[in-house]
């Protein structure tokens, strides 16, 4: 009876956790989690698709490529299909550059308060919990969570964004951005590689020659 006491007793530390694993959080609670996850990783890698459908134009196109995020503020967006197209922030300034327009488009990185985009979040600027409200929305499986991202300052790009997450590795698998206009562009995630000593000259571009260098701050005022 004494072992049948012991063991129970074990069974019950054990299911303890288990118990609360099966309780559902809140998304407020599943974005904080989020948060922490993304807090311990350094670098990560992953090849992304992008669909782009809706706008004024009505128009609609897929896109595919690389991405490579080393915090504090560093990424590189590389599209390798159907058309080259690079993006890329050295912690300061982003570089955006088409080589069939013959341009670099340079602009700052946003301030610590002006980053309110799930891919500033991603390498380190910015907080989900604080800038955000968070619901769930319709897009998870039993695999995922949806979370809808309502920003709490009205934005100059979007709308809302919205996050899929995987619930056990708590990896981002998809990205949905609404524009005002109407038009939606849905990123997707895959090849995920995170803490892999991404090197600091991934980050740096240097300007080809022959392209006229445009400075958006210029342009806007």
């Amino acid at each position: 009876m004494r072992r049948v006491q012991v063991l129970a007793a074990g069974l019950l530390m054990f299911a303890a956790p288990l118990l609360a694993q099966t309780r559902t959080p809140s998304a407020h609670e599943v974005a904080r989690l989020l948060e922490e996850r993304y807090d311990r990783v350094r670098d990560f890698s992953a090849d992304f698709t992008h669909s782009y459908e809706g706008g004024i134009l009505k128009k609609s196109a897929t896109e595919r490529g690389t991405l490579q995020i080393k915090k504090p503020g560093r990424m590189r967006w590389e599209y390798t299909s159907p058309e080259h197209k690079l993006f890329v922030s050295d912690g300061h300034k982003i570089y955006s550059y088409v080589p069939a327009d013959k341009q670099v488009i340079v602009s700052s990185m946003p301030a610590e308060d002006e980053a309110t985009t799930a891919v500033l979040f991603l390498v380190g600027k910015g907080s989900l919990t604080r800038d955000f409200s968070v619901k769930f929305t319709d897009g998870g499986t039993p695999e995922t969570w949806a979370l809808k991202l309502d920003p709490k300052q009205r934005q100059r790009d979007y709308d809302w964004l919205v996050l899929v997450v995987d619930r056990q590795s708590m990896q981002i698998r998809t990205l949905v951005a609404a524009e005002h206009e109407g038009g939606r562009s849905t990123f997707q995630f895959t090849n995920y590689r995170e803490n892999i000593g991404l090197a600091d000259k991934i980050f740096s571009f240097k300007i080809p020659r022959g392209v006229d260098v445009i400075n958006s701050e210029s342009r806007g005022r």
